[in-house]
């Protein structure tokens, strides 16, 4: 029985899918081509692997500390456990990541001490998933004879934006000879003319024991530096987290460049790659443009995501998520609209959308990392007015979840309830209020709001002072560790 961990790397911040893409709610947890986020589908595809002789155990997620409820608060609704989700306290690439699953899973996996690891990046989507499985299935008994292996997608265009494989052979399962970093038009075109070169998805499947035999070959800074940091690890449930001094010690860098370019042009390693050829309608998503790609489109090859209007438009992607957006004479052109940015770009330069997050964070802009709507491990607030010495704000708060005990020095705010119950603490009275009811917390008065119900509770905050930012919260105590 081949035992697999499947490993879902979660901490990547997807910028060229900006404004609908930010830091503090990246990419990977977003729904843009169906119901579930993109991380859902990640892990519904890796724990789909089951077979006779394939028993696949709880995922394991490799990510930003950051997200760490948003991770689990996705895994629930999908109605998945996680093994454990290894926190990053600062991002250092694919390898190390990697690095932390295999530890983890050389350790805890029940039933084996050196599974198969399953790797792939959790902003990725597929339109083929009876495909997808059987590839994977494939790459999973190949990895289990000590290959390292990869899955490849036949490329049906001449694509810049991804790295390459060259393989040899028209099989199943192919010899790598070798990566190749993303080329220029004409070379594009060479490699799809020739046959033998593959799109690099960034899917891997190997032995844990394998990955660090051939790190501490290849990358041995990398190995012992991500062991230290792995030996000084704290558990707190399901998160588990390195220690931070010594994974910033850790080099950055990926695995394709740590191990994977390395083993085919050094052959006397020992270390085999091969590649699985995946034909299930992969994508990865990068830009705007990938996400046009996988839509579906009119009769004019324009794809529409709201509430959106065209007129003597085409190729054109319009991705509303507030309002209505409308469209005239447009051809090969991107638009995205939130309710506090609108991006609208040519098609052909989506990649570039890299460069505006850039400007933003140099600007110390916050529409780089936060939307209007910030997601709390509590819930959520979205800031929808504010002025001279006020904010309003709507306020969701989960059933059974509650905000830490705090005060503030420089405001004072009042709270109405417009669905549910809400359990208000205000010095040292505590008070229920229902629907339409509301009270007022004083400035520098403690005090607290949780949701003792069982429906989500919805609240307007009117917040009124000199200063309104979010950094005039004193905790005193919190459920969530951030007191």
């Amino acid at each position: 029985m081949h035992q697999v961990l499947p490993v879902i790397l979660a901490g990547g911040s997807g910028t060229r899918l900006w404004p609908l893409s930010r830091a503090l709610y990246p990419k990977q947890f977003l729904a843009l081509t169906g119901h579930d986020t993109l991380f859902q589908e990640a892990t519904k595809r890796l724990m789909a692997l089951s077979d006779a002789d394939i028993s696949v155990g709880a995922p394991c997620i490799v990510g930003n500390d950051d997200h760490r409820f948003m991770v689990l608060d996705q895994l629930r609704e999908i109605h998945a456990d996680p093994s454990a989700v290894l926190l990053e306290p600062m991002g250092r690439n694919t390898a190390p990541a990697i690095t932390l699953a295999a530890l983890f899973g050389q350790m805890t996996l029940a039933g084996s001490n050196d599974p198969i690891l399953v790797v792939t990046p959790a902003d990725q989507t597929v339109t083929a998933p009876e495909a997808f499985t059987d590839a994977l299935r494939a790459a999973v008994r190949a990895a289990a004879q000590g290959d390292i292996v990869i899955l490849g997608v036949p490329p049906d265009r001449p694509e810049t934006g991804y790295g390459y494989i060259r393989s040899a052979g028209d099989g199943p399962i192919r010899d790598v000879l070798a990566f190749v970093e993303k080329p220029d038009a004409p070379t594009a075109q060479r490699y799809l003319d020739e046959g033998s070169y593959a799109w690099n998805s960034g899917m891997f499947v190997l032995r844990a024991s394998t990955w660090l035999k051939a790190l501490a070959h290849f990358r041995p800074d990398i190995e012992s530096a991500t062991r230290a940091a792995w030996d000084k690890r704290a558990q707190d449930g399901q998160f588990i987290r390195p220690g931070k001094a010594e994974f910033a010690a850790i080099p950055s860098d990926s695995i394709d460049y740590a191990v994977m370019e390395r083993c085919p042009a050094d052959s006397a390693a020992g270390f085999k790659v091969r590649m699985v050829p995946l034909r299930a309608g992969w994508s990865d998503l990068g830009a705007w443009d990938a996400v046009w790609q996988v839509s579906e489109r009119d009769a004019d090859g324009n794809a529409v995501h709201g509430d959106a209007m065209l007129e003597d438009s085409r190729n054109t992607l319009v991705h509303a998520t507030s309002r209505l957006v409308s469209a005239v004479a447009l051809d090969n052109i991107a638009i995205v609209e939130t309710p506090d940015a609108v991006l609208v770009a040519h098609r052909d330069h989506c990649q570039d959308v890299k460069k505006i997050v850039s400007r933003l964070a140099s600007a110390q802009r916050s529409e780089g990392s936060l939307h209007r709507r910030v997601h709390r491990p509590w819930g959520w607030y979205d800031s929808i007015d504010s002025g001279s010495r006020f904010q309003v704000k709507r306020i969701m708060v989960k059933p059974r979840a509650s905000l830490s005990l705090q005060m503030h020095h420089h405001r004072a705010e009042h709270w109405v309830v417009v669905s549910g119950t809400a359990e208000v603490t205000c010095g040292t009275k505590k008070l229920l209020l229902s629907e339409n009811q509301s009270t007022y917390i004083p400035l520098g008065e403690v005090h607290r709001l949780a949701n003792p119900g069982t429906i989500p509770l919805e609240i307007i905050e009117v917040q009124s002072g000199s200063y309104l930012g979010e950094d005039d919260i004193v905790r005193l105590e919190d459920s969530y560790g951030r007191s």
